[in-house]
C-alpha cells in the first residue's frame, strides 16, 4: 500500500493520492492556520471507521442473503481535553440500515464487523471506547 502526500498551498492543505490514482484532500483545524479545504486528520480516521465498518456490513449481508438497498452511517467521536496529541476516547456509531432485513442477521453483521473484522476499528479500540447502534429502516 502506496500514498502520496503533495502540499497545495503555502499552509497545510495537502492532497492524498493512492497508487490508483484516487485522492482526498486534507487541511488543517482554522485555529492554527488551516483554510477548510478538506477534512482534517483525525476526521478522516472517523471516516476511515465508517468506511471499513460499512464494507464489512455490506459484505456480510449479501453473504447471508440481506436485500440491503442502503447504508447511511453516522459516527461520534470524542477526543481528550487539553492534551497533545489528543486522542479518541469515545466513539459512537450509528448505522442505519435500509431495507427488509431480518433484524437479528442485520445486527450480527454490524457486531462481527465492529468486534472482530474492521481493521480500523481494532486500531482504535485500543485507546478509545467504541460503541454502537443498529437500525433497521424502510426506504
Amino acid at each position: 500500500m502506496l500514498i502520496q502526500l503533495e502540499r497545495l498551498d503555502d499552509a497545510f492543505n495537502l492532497r492524498a493520492t493512492n497508487e490508483q490514482g484516487n485522492s482526498v484532500e486534507t487541511d488543517a483545524a482554522p485555529a492554527i492556520g488551516g483554510g477548510g479545504k478538506g477534512m482534517r486528520p483525525m476526521e478522516m480516521l472517523l471516516s476511515s471507521l465508517g468506511a471499513c465498518s460499512s464494507i464489512d456490513v455490506i459484505d456480510i449481508l449479501r453473504k447471508m442473503r440481506q436485500p440491503l438497498n442502503d447504508i447511511k452511517v453516522t459516527l461520534n467521536g470524542e477526543r481528550e481535553k487539553d492534551k497533545t496529541p489528543a486522542l479518541f476516547t469515545d466513539i459512537h456509531v450509528t448505522f442505519n440500515l435500509y431495507g427488509d432485513l431480518d433484524v437479528d442477521k442485520a445486527k450480527r453483521a454490524v457486531d462481527m464487523s465492529m468486534e472482530k473484522y474492521c481493521s480500523v476499528a481494532k486500531i482504535l479500540e485500543k485507546t478509545a471506547k467504541i460503541t454502537w447502534e443498529t437500525n433497521i429502516l424502510e426506504k
